[in-house]
């Protein structure tokens, strides 16, 4: 077997069907969807068909999904804006958001004179939700929540209905990451007190480098880049028509086929964690992450009986073997540093140990998962 890729929370594989569509656009409507000549009128009929499109998948209004470059983009201008503009002087998060959150935050506190609490998590990274109400409860000025839906490296999943209520009975605004969830979840956000969302296209079988914030109505932002009035204003370049469209038919194709897409994956991850127990003593999974319920069906975080001071050297061991796999969030790989997310749930005894990100996806198999078992038994008992 040449390669195995089980890197799916970092990025997915773009389907083939999603491909064609973006040639035969890219190839064909050309035109500047901001100029008013058939060739512009052309390209933003295709722009606000995918956005009603996308609009309808979460049941929300048209107007009310804006276009940007990705889920970083997208949580940085919302956050920014919501203390720049919206008047939120008061942030209230989790240490084990994605660094588009977490660092967004950081820069905030520096630049403006607002309060940032931290909600508790419990062992595993679930979110203590009696402590969040108490922080809502005790806040004095206008308060905004950032909380991810499903967690990109432990793959825990937030009850998004009790956080809407609180944020609700408190006068809260509501932000979530939810790029691990758009795609691999049905959303009804009509049935949500969810002020902001945002979603990547590249997590669900879409092109990179497009992705759109969901902002409520009665919530105005103001552009993070300056220009052109595109995007309602909310967000100044020309439009990338034929990754906008590219986006809408992933996600199409995703929903229309979820039903039978969640239960092949589900079935992977299932039958890896069934292997990984019983193949290799000594394995522990890090987060709620080999809970079905309490974790998506998309990843699993696997600490194994093997010296952090190792890790460098045993996911290139894989590498090697044709596996891709990953210690974490993709975005810090370039970096030294070891997962924020597992220092803030793994005691100092559990962090001594490799921990790895093994995500799914419909392309693999029962075999890529038998191959990639008797690999990992290999390097172990080595």
């Amino acid at each position: 077997m040449n390669s195995v890729y089980l890197d799916n929370a970092a990025t997915t594989q773009i389907r083939d069907e999603v491909v064609d569509e973006m040639f035969q656009i890219a190839k064909n409507h050309y035109g500047n969807p901001s100029s008013t000549h058939s060739f512009g009128r052309s390209s933003r009929t295709l722009i606000e068909s995918s956005r009603k499109q996308i609009a309808d998948h979460l049941n929300v209004s048209p107007s009310e999904i804006i276009f940007m470059s990705g889920g970083t983009e997208a949580d940085n201008c919302i956050l920014r804006s919501a203390v720049r503009d919206l008047g939120v002087k008061h942030l209230i998060s989790s240490k084990i958001e994605h660094h588009a959150v977490t660092h967004t935050l950081d820069q905030l506190e520096l630049d403006y004179p607002i309060e940032i609490s931290y909600v508790k998590l419990d062992s595993l990274g679930n979110v203590d939700y009696a402590d969040l109400e108490l922080i809502l409860k005790s806040s004095t000025s206008k308060t905004l929540v950032s909380l991810m839906h499903i967690n990109n490296e432990i793959g825990n999943i937030l009850d998004m209905n009790l956080v809407s209520g609180l944020c609700k009975k408190h006068n809260a605004l509501f932000h979530s990451d939810t790029v691990q969830s758009v795609g691999h979840y049905k959303l009804d956000l009509s049935s949500l007190n969810i002020d902001f969302l945002v979603a990547s296209a590249h997590k669900f079988h879409g092109p990179k480098g497009i992705g759109f914030a969901y902002i409520k109505k009665n919530n105005p932002i103001k552009p993070l880049i300056f220009g052109g009035s595109q995007e309602k204003g909310c967000r100044a370049g020309t439009e990338s028509v034929h990754n906008i469209i590219g986006m809408s038919e992933a996600l199409n194709i995703s929903i229309n086929r979820m039903e039978s897409e969640v239960a092949h994956i589900k079935k992977i991850k299932t039958y890896f964690i069934e292997q990984l127990t019983k193949c290799i003593k000594g394995v522990e999974f890090n987060g709620s992450s080999s809970d079905l319920t309490l974790s998506t069906y998309t990843l699993v975080n696997v600490r194994f009986p093997v010296s952090k001071d190792e890790s460098a050297l045993f996911l290139f061991q894989l590498d090697m073997k044709g596996i891709a796999c990953s210690k974490g969030s993709a975005c810090q790989s370039g970096s030294d540093a070891s997962s924020h997310v597992l220092n803030n749930i793994l005691t100092d005894e559990q962090n001594k140990f490799v921990s790895l990100r093994f995500s799914f996806s419909i392309y693999n198999t029962v075999k890529e998962i038998d191959y990639v078992i008797t690999q990992l038994k290999e390097l172990i008992n080595r």
